[in-house]
């Protein structure tokens, strides 16, 4: 038996659609999970619709954030990461996946697992409609060499070619989406330094290359020059931090940008260096293991990545004390206001560029006619103030999938239908 077709007209909205275009009002119809049309639409359009009244809202694509951690839990205890019960910690990670759907987040990519499959089950349970939370592709733990690993209980170790080679098969086994490497040090550990890169050449080789044979990327927590530069030498996808870039990585960047993307995690820095001293890491602290002058170098790098075209995404290590979640449309304003992104140029790298390196880039992302219906209708514009994407009540439709994952309270929702004259037309599937 055929399913109906269910219907919603976003109808007098501020449509803003992320292919770089200035919004321009009209209507946007949504068929079951797709947007079918977009504009000016006949009023037959509407026609066996739910009508949503925008009054001049703007309707804008959900939100993408490049570096994902479900199961950082909070915590200014980076070992606790590791300690924290399998079950208590699935838990959290449930709650993680709901707070980034009701920040607007309808698309995440992961970036490492504190336990072997805690990011794979919650994307399975996202998927089959269990929980709720955004597309999401899942991750295990990071990969270190022996003495590099950042935070030891939550790593999986391995050295040498032959050791990645089978670190890789373990986690593609187990169900990943892609691999993470982490390649250098992290100035808040006290012992591993940022400028201080673990892995070789041949071990970054033989990481991606097995990972690539079997269909999967590879992101690498690289921020030193030289990891930079050998993570572009080896083709790692996705390029996390980046934050003492040099001239050549700079070049290397640039003349690679058709295929990398750079996710630099920004708010970590800045959250680090000013806001961590109610956690016990005075900004003293901070400035004087290197914090400062790190966050004054990536700056000025990622701002002539910018410059040169590189695909530089927001989003980034949210999940720690002082980067709480729910707190990731703070790198938006990161990118206009340090980065030098205009609002429109901060809203496509978290929209349309969001697509492509979740590798949907023809139907997640944008509104256009055949996308898939992953939708925000924000009270406010946030080309003229990219705050009010981090004011969730300012979020007052929430749409993945053609379902309402929020619904605002200036008009109520259908009533139920009558079990004896339910009209398909008009029945719309709702989240449990």
């Amino acid at each position: 038996m055929p399913v109906p077709t269910t219907k919603t007209l976003f109808r007098g909205v501020n449509i803003l659609d992320s292919t770089g275009a200035d919004p321009y009002p009209g209507d946007v119809l949504v068929e079951n999970d797709r947007i079918t049309a977009v504009g000016d639409l006949d009023p037959a359009a509407a026609h066996g619709a739910r009508v949503i009244e925008g009054r001049g809202r703007t309707l804008m694509s959900g939100l993408c954030d490049a570096h994902t951690h479900f199961s950082w839990n909070n915590s200014a205890d980076l070992d606790g990461l590791g300690t924290l019960p399998v079950e208590e910690h699935l838990l959290f990670c449930i709650e993680s996946a709901r707070t980034y759907i009701d920040s607007g987040y309808t698309m995440c990519l992961g970036a490492a697992s504190a336990k072997e499959r805690l990011d794979v089950v919650c994307r399975d349970a996202i998927n089959t409609g269990r929980i709720p939370g955004p597309r999401y592709l899942a991750n295990g733990p990071e990969i270190a060499v022996t003495g590099g690993a950042l935070i030891k209980s939550i790593t999986k170790f391995a050295d040498g070619p032959e050791g990645m080679r089978k670190a890789v098969r373990e986690l593609i086994d187990i169900g990943v989406d892609q691999i993470k490497l982490s390649m250098t040090g992290e100035e808040i550990t006290g012992t591993q330094r940022a400028e201080d890169t673990y892995f070789s050449d041949e071990e970054t080789a033989a990481a991606v290359t097995e990972a690539h044979r079997r269909g999967k990327r590879v992101c690498a927590h690289a921020r030193s020059a030289e990891s930079v530069k050998m993570c572009i030498r080896n083709k790692v996808d996705i390029i996390y931090h980046a934050s003492f870039t040099d001239a050549e990585g700079m070049d290397m960047l640039e003349a690679n940008k058709d295929w990398v993307f750079v996710a630099p995690g920004i708010n970590w820095l800045v959250a680090t260096l000013y806001e961590a001293e109610s956690f016990g890491f005075p900004q003293e602290a901070a400035e004087a293991v290197g914090y400062k002058k790190e966050l004054e170098t990536a700056i000025q790098g990622l701002r002539e990545m910018h410059r040169r075209g590189v695909k530089v995404l927001p989003g980034g290590d949210y999940g720690f004390a002082w980067t709480p979640h729910g707190t990731y449309a703070r790198d938006l304003e990161h990118f206009v206001e340090l980065l030098g992104f205009t609002p429109m140029e901060a809203i496509i790298a978290a929209t349309a560029w969001g697509g492509e390196i979740m590798l949907r880039p023809h139907e997640l992302g944008k509104i256009q006619p055949g996308y898939l219906a992953d939708l925000l209708l924000v009270d406010g514009d946030p080309l003229a103030d990219i705050t009010v994407l981090q004011d969730r009540d300012k979020l007052d439709y929430i749409m993945k999938d053609g379902r309402f994952h929020k619904e605002a309270a200036d008009q109520p929702a259908p009533a139920p239908p009558n079990p004896g004259s339910i009209d398909h037309k008009r029945a719309v599937p709702r989240h449990a």
